[in-house]
């Protein structure tokens, strides 16, 4: 039996199949506009002009400078140009970094939403902003930001790198993984958590061995958007404030830092809820989920050092003194010892256990 919970849903119209790219031009009229600036960062600015191409009148510029953690100062640039062109709406194109930019966008000035998601990072499925200004990164949630209609088409993750495909979809596993022991956890979000972490597990080893394989990306990209729905559900906890204090703070690639993180942070929270994470020993097939979750990646070739990434003993230090100031809701309270322990495993490619 379940206690007495609450579950709020996220209002997004969601278009998912191969080739509906095609249908962007409608979505956007579908959405009463008639002027979209188009989103990407300076790696997709190719994939942004030749859709801007495809939708011909209704586009009214491209802007490729999206970067990671959502700077603020780069969010001000494109609304400049937004009103520059006289835009109406935005249609952002690519993962976690453009997505973010348009949010940006949009919790400033309202404007709707296209998204085509190229990742597996789940973000275009929330009304949560994460962004970065002097070197601190910050969360903001409100329903502005959540983009009206995303467009899943598996064809456009063909060519996404294989590095690149496994620490995005390890990512959305984090979302998922979070949303189980959530302090506002349902058994609706439990439901979805669970189908997306189970079809990124099918998933990811066979877009590793053919990352061409269609049925393996469709796969992956509908996890990714369950996993993004969990996200936008629900509350998070340790994980995700330890991935936005390093990220934001020491400028560490997102998906690649959840990517590290996440088997760790499991095992320190799973000592303290162990029931609600059984549902990921099972899927691993392993005693615990952290270890389920280390095995996981490994067997990938996900990266598992922050010691990779640049990062030093005295940024480890800096980090659990961050995460512990205004600390995100946890099952196992933060403890400095314990998290600077977590971290030195993480920092060193150990096993969380």
């Amino acid at each position: 039996m379940w206690e007495t919970f609450r579950y709020t849903g996220n209002a997004a119209r969601v278009i998912f199949g191969a080739g509906t790219l095609s249908q962007v031009s409608a979505e956007i009229r579908n959405l009463g506009a008639s002027r979209a600036l188009v989103l990407s960062t300076p790696n997709q600015r190719r994939d942004a002009e030749k859709l801007a191409v495809q939708i011909g009148e209704l586009a009214v510029g491209v802007f490729s400078n999206a970067a990671m953690h959502t700077p603020v100062d780069v969010t001000m640039q494109a609304i400049a140009q937004f009103d520059k062109v006289g835009a109406d709406c935005i249609v952002a194109i690519g993962g976690g970094s453009t997505i973010g930019l348009g949010k940006a966008i949009a919790y400033r000035n309202n404007a709707p939403q296209l998204v085509v998601a190229t990742t597996y990072a789940g973000s275009e499925v929330t009304p949560i902003l994460g962004q970065t200004e002097n070197g601190v990164k910050t969360t903001v949630r409100a329903p502005s930001i959540l983009p009206e209609t995303v467009i899943y088409d598996p064809e456009l993750t063909y060519g996404l790198p294989v590095a690149m495909s496994v620490t995005s979809g390890l990512n959305a596993i984090a979302h998922a993984v979070e949303g189980l022991y959530a302090q506002d956890r349902n058994p609706v979000a439990s439901m979805m958590a669970v189908e997306g972490i189970s079809a990124l597990k099918r998933a990811l080893p066979a877009v590793r061995l053919k990352p061409d394989d269609g049925a393996a990306r469709a796969d992956a990209l509908y996890g990714s958007w369950l996993c993004g729905v969990v996200l936008g559900a629900v509350g998070m906890a340790l994980h995700h404030k330890l991935c936005h204090t390093i990220g934001g703070s020491f400028d560490l690639p997102h998906a690649e830092t959840h990517a590290i993180l996440l088997p760790h942070t499991v095992a320190y929270t799973e000592k303290a809820v162990s029931q609600l994470l059984s549902p990921v020993a099972a899927i691993f097939n392993t005693p615990t989920a952290g270890k389920g979750l280390h095995d996981f990646a490994v067997g990938l070739g996900a990266p598992l050092r922050l010691s990779d990434y640049g990062l030093t003993p005295a940024d480890l230090d800096k980090a659990v003194s961050l995460a512990t100031t205004n600390p995100y809701w946890n099952p196992r309270p933060l403890e400095t010892k314990p998290l600077r322990e977590l971290l030195q495993r993480a920092w060193e490619g150990a096993s969380p256990e």
